[in-house]
């Protein structure tokens, strides 16, 4: 099949947003929504929860080992290739997790092979090809990613709560392994296309903005790029940024419900979180394209920050809720705002390895809170410790991102110096 810029006036891109959106709301919602898993898994298997905890955090661990591998792949095998390798494995660990009889099993297939599997099939996967895809709407392009990391929260854990209460923690898995096989698949073959029209989403009798068409050819080699300052502001926001997800959806349902709330109203108050995000979503998407990223990045982390202390501290279905629906708001964009950033200031050629490499300092912040989270409170008997630590850390990052270069200025200024070297020589 052809890749014609548009059928019948629609625009193929928007095809394979909507399809990198469900697949990230399967695989995102997987790695995010191990809340409802974690007290039925540590029962049934007899393991502590330090012992349990660090299980998930060798995978928070190998998940972001796995996503610079994904982005040289997908820039050398190309997309589809990437994912069908990543659907095979994670079908494969679902169904061994599922027969899991021991910790070492669950070490090897739900920590090592799943996260890697997932990895895989994660948004890196897809940034490249959006990136490709998209240059005027390419923060929107982004934004709706997201939404479908916000929708994995939103659907997955209440239901993954549901059917654990109904079938039991293995069953759950082998039903998601079935229902991933199904849509996973026909979109592989059917919807993702590496190669973009020229004009990308670019308006008809339209030409690319010279900062655009350089961003399509001539960025900095992922080398150099990690060498530059922004490259590290970027990693530095997504290390946090792991640390503060990852804490919750490990362990936002066992600290609720050690507050006093039972399984489904924790569950579904961090569901409304995801909830809120995908209409939030909507809007941060549009005002990525017209407003400073940075600024919008450095607003996300703060109010996801203050989100945290709320959450320590409600003590009410009404408070639970009314906090989810803030934090919802800021919840999602950071991922978005990020991997859209690095395609403005270094070029789309290098997008994939970059965002594989910041997102590995993303699942090093998700190993380290997934297991300061169970060590913290049995230790010391006290979530304050590990969700205190996340809202000291997204101040930090507000402030970091702050000093974010303005759209694409540190790359066009590069290839604007390099084009002019050429000419001299």
């Amino acid at each position: 099949m052809s890749s014609d810029r548009s059928i019948g006036g629609w625009y193929f891109g928007w095809n394979i947003v909507a399809a990198s959106a469900i697949a990230t709301l399967l695989t995102v919602g997987m790695r995010l929504c191990v809340g409802p898993f974690f007290l039925p898994i540590a029962g049934d298997l007899a393991i502590s929860r330090s012992l349990l905890s660090a299980i998930v955090a060798t995978g928070m661990l190998c998940y972001g080992i796995g996503m610079p591998l994904a982005g040289h792949l997908v820039g050398t095998r190309g997309t589809r290739f990437v994912l069908a390798l990543g659907t095979g494995m994670v079908i494969v660990a679902l169904i061994w997790t599922a027969r899991a009889r021991d910790s070492v099993s669950l070490l090897l297939a739900f920590g090592v092979l799943l996260s890697l599997g997932l990895s895989f099939t994660s948004p890196v996967a897809f940034t490249p090809v959006l990136s490709r895809w998209f240059t005027r709407q390419r923060g929107m392009a982004m934004f709706f990613l997201s939404t479908g990391s916000m929708a994995g929260i939103a659907i997955l854990t209440p239901a993954f709560a549901y059917a654990i209460g109904v079938v039991g923690w293995r069953d759950t898995l082998l039903g998601f392994a079935g229902v991933f096989t199904l849509l996973m698949f026909p979109i592989i073959w059917f919807v993702i296309r590496d190669d973009a029209p020229p004009q990308t989403d670019l308006l008809p009798g339209s030409e690319a903005r010279p900062s655009a068409s350089l961003r399509q050819t001539a960025g900095l080699s992922w080398r150099e790029a990690v060498c530059t300052g922004p490259f590290w502001k970027v990693a530095l926001g997504l290390f946090t940024c792991g640390y503060s997800m990852n804490l919750l959806g490990t362990h936002g349902v066992p600290m609720l419900m050690d507050h006093g709330f039972d399984p489904m109203t924790s569950s579904f108050g961090l569901g409304l979180t995801g909830l809120v995000a995908i209409f939030s979503t909507l809007v941060l998407g549009r005002l990525a394209d017209r407003l400073p990223r940075k600024n919008i990045l450095a607003a996300i982390y703060l109010i996801r920050g203050l989100g945290f202390v709320a959450l320590l501290l409600v003590g009410t279905q009404f408070e639970l809720y009314a906090a989810t629906t803030i934090g919802g708001i800021a919840w999602a964009g950071s991922i978005a705002l990020s991997s859209a950033i690095l395609a403005d200031t270094y070029g789309i050629r290098s997008v994939g390895i970059l965002y594989g490499w910041t997102y590995l300092g993303h699942q090093v912040g998700a190993t380290i809170s997934s297991w300061l989270g169970g060590w913290a409170y049995e230790t010391y008997g006290t979530h304050w410790i590990a969700f205190g630590s996340a809202a000291l850390l997204l101040v930090g990052a507000a402030a970091i991102s702050l000093r974010l270069p303005a759209n694409g200025v540190m790359f066009a200024n590069t290839a604007a110096a390099r084009m002019g070297h050429s000419v001299s020589t």
